[in-house]
């Protein structure tokens, strides 16, 4: 990674398994929900001086929406599947959020239709945040392990863009 090598490394927590819970899916559900109520309900993140509100509706399986979008995947909000590369990562929101200011992260935000987006992109565990921007307060609105090479130069695509109009503005 050009550029990153005198960067000290952004330590992210363990992953947390379904092997860790002998496979027993309620079991490992439930404790992915542990993570994420401690850090997304009982403890807000904050994100540069600003905490973070949740998206509770639909609640589901008594689950706030934020949970199922930072863990499964799908357009249908009551038809979303499961993704065990979100579950095992659920310890990671919260404290890329927090270290947001980390120059280890590459951040950006933009703007599609009329939802603005701040982008928070661990580049080597090539994982994304995505929070919601609504002015008055920012909703954490997913996650996910990006897998798919044409989707990683994208995102490198579109923070080098972000910078680059950054740049020409000062």
């Amino acid at each position: 990674m050009l550029g990153m090598e005198n960067q000290k490394v952004f330590e992210l927590p363990e992953l947390i398994t379904l092997n860790e819970y002998g496979g027993n899916f309620a079991n490992y559900l439930e404790a992915v929900y542990s993570i994420f109520y401690n850090d997304f309900i009982k403890h807000k993140p904050v994100y540069r001086g600003r905490r973070l509100g949740l998206k509770k509706h639909p609640i589901s399986q008594n689950k706030e929406a934020t949970f199922w979008h930072m863990t499964s995947e799908g357009e249908d909000e009551q038809n979303r599947t499961p993704d065990l590369r979100r579950l095992e990562r659920i310890s990671w929101p919260a404290p890329i959020i927090n270290d947001s200011e980390n120059s280890y992260l590459k951040v950006w935000s933009n703007q599609r239709k009329d939802q603005i987006s701040i982008l928070i992109w661990h580049e080597v565990e090539s994982y994304l945040v995505v929070l919601r921007d609504r002015g008055e307060y920012i909703l954490p609105w997913t996650t996910y392990y990006v897998t798919n090479p044409k989707r990683k130069s994208k995102l490198m695509a579109e923070y080098e863009a972000y910078k680059k109009a950054e740049t020409a503005q000062l």
